[in-house]
């Protein structure tokens, strides 16, 4: 096992984490539940599962396409993503 990338995916996701939204919406569920194990272990499944999707298309996409597009790609979705959030709020 490579630590090294192990360690730096960890810190890297970790502190991406910290403050957003998903984390948000855990403690608003923890908050209003009575079963913390259940909110704990649904929100800890839904982030495996998401990570897992992220590393199976990942390793799928770097044999179509050179890294640097997919990193590119990744930005440019993210950007996307965040003017449609800012310029088109889903709010009444």
């Amino acid at each position: 096992m490579e630590y090294k990338t192990l360690f730096t995916t960890f810190a890297m996701i970790f502190l991406a984490e910290l403050g957003d939204k998903t984390q948000l919406a855990t403690l608003a569920f923890a908050a209003e539940s009575k079963s913390k194990v259940a909110v704990f272990l649904g929100s800890a499944s839904a982030l495996l599962l998401t990570s897992l999707l992220a590393v199976a298309f990942g390793s799928v996409l770097s044999r179509l396409m050179p890294e640097a597009y997919i990193k590119t790609g990744a930005g440019a979705l993210f950007v996307m993503l965040g003017l449609w959030m800012i310029l088109l709020p889903g709010g009444k």
